[in-house]
């Protein structure tokens, strides 16, 4: 069983920055894509960035520009660097990575609140 273990989540003022973590438990250089995930109460789970193997990095509409997501095979983690935040950018922040046949692993989530 992978895990991933995430960290970097606080509380920030609008504009501010923070850079999340996640790191696997194994060697992520088979993971196919990789992604984070946030999810705000009451809510459905988004897709806030994706990066695919091979591929440049996506981003869903209302973060780009001002996030960034990467990868670090030898550290087996990937970051989510998340500059201007603002306040709707407050939600429980989630990484994803998948591997061929079906297997995907998710961290437990951490928590960014963006409040004046």
């Amino acid at each position: 069983q992978v895990q991933l273990v995430q960290s970097g989540g606080g509380s920030v003022q609008p504009g501010e920055s923070l850079r999340l973590s996640c790191v696997a438990s194994e060697s992520i250089s088979g993971a196919y894509a990789l992604a984070w995930y946030r999810q705000i109460p009451g809510k459905h789970r988004e897709i806030v960035a994706r990066i695919l193997d091979g591929g440049s990095p996506d981003y869903a509409s209302p973060v780009k520009g001002r996030f960034a997501i990467s990868r670090d095979n030898p550290k087996n983690a990937i970051y989510l660097q998340m500059n201007n935040l603002k306040v709707e950018d407050t939600a429980v922040y989630y990484c994803n990575m998948d591997w061929p046949g079906n297997l995907v692993f998710w961290g437990d989530g951490t928590q960014v609140t963006v409040s004046s």
